[in-house]
């Protein structure tokens, strides 16, 4: 994937036109990532607002904290959104590898069973990410600023659909695979 077509560099109307089109990437996977990263960034955004308010100096240092974690994280998202793009990419390409002889439709098992997984595995991380994700959420909601609670509702609700997303991705490529011993790991 070239620079240019990194797809969180692109406006966020320009990502969900592409999202919304006929092209194969972004898909689900990204979407989780990048709804993932919006719910970490209203956390940060929550915990920013916490920041240098007298009634949370006790827990200013665990803001401060928190909002490098969360920092990280939402980076982390970032990447994967990309990331999960690039690996479908493989996988694409197999669904139109030809499959008329026994040898071409062994070439295209082999090769669509590595694609399978290897989509599988960004998508995974994406779950752990978002996962991570609620938990500080959950702390910022117990420590930050009051008014901007619903923020971090609304970011717990972005990361577990974050976590969910990327879970149906996991399942629908595995379900896929004929190596059920690999699927299952």
């Amino acid at each position: 994937m070239e620079n240019d077509d990194m797809m969180l560099d692109k406006k966020v109307t320009e990502f969900l036109d592409v999202l919304s089109s006929n092209e194969p990437v972004p898909g689900g996977g990204g979407a989780s990532a990048t709804v993932g990263a919006m719910g970490v960034a209203l956390g940060i955004m929550v915990g920013n607002l916490t920041l240098g308010k007298r009634k949370y100096a006790d827990v200013e240092p665990d803001i401060k904290e928190l909002i490098e974690k969360s920092q990280s994280l939402m980076d982390e998202l970032k990447h994967l959104t990309d990331e999960d793009a690039r690996v479908f990419e493989p996988l694409s390409r197999a669904y139109g590898l030809p499959r008329g002889t026994e040898e071409e439709k062994a070439a295209r098992e082999a090769v669509m069973e590595h694609a399978l997984l290897e989509a599988s595995l960004v998508p995974l991380q994406i779950v752990e990410k978002a996962y991570e994700s609620l938990t500080l959420l959950e702390e910022l909601g117990e420590k930050g600023t009051r008014i901007a609670l619903s923020d971090v509702g609304v970011g717990a609700l972005f990361a577990r659909a974050a976590l969910e997303g990327a879970s149906l991705n996991i399942f629908i490529n595995t379900k896929l695979m004929k190596d059920r011993t690999q699927a299952e790991d």
